[in-house]
């Protein structure tokens, strides 16, 4: 007899079904200013794709994760790219590089004015 399947936390309740569900609509709430994460949405905000090394030399805080974790709560949809870097110590090691696609920059910019807060 065949188990019934179980569901997944990577694709959803039983995989693709919730893709059916239209997406939210975009309305993030910009942080607050001259903090980390609002300096990290300008470095995303400008196209850039970032990594724990560029936000740490840039801000001098190694939180990165903990400040895309505050966008996306805020409604900024950062999307992870995870990169393969293995060390003697750690062969599956993966690092995550963050960006902001460039649509929802255009629709920030456009809801903002033309101005990143």
């Amino acid at each position: 007899m065949k188990k019934a399947p179980t569901p997944s936390t990577v694709n959803g309740a039983y995989g693709e079904q919730l893709s059916f569900f239209p997406p939210p609509p975009f309305s993030p709430t910009w942080p607050q200013k001259n903090t980390l994460a609002d300096r990290a949405l300008g470095m995303l905000m400008d196209g850039k794709h970032i990594d724990h090394p560029d936000f740490e030399s840039s801000t001098q805080s190694w939180r990165l994760g903990a400040v895309i974790f505050t966008l996306r709560t805020l409604g900024w949809p950062v999307e992870t790219i995870e990169i393969p870097s293995p060390t003697e110590q750690s062969p599956d090691r993966v690092i995550a590089l963050y960006h902001l696609p460039g649509k929802y920059v255009a629709e920030a910019l456009a809801m903002n004015g033309g101005q990143a807060c």
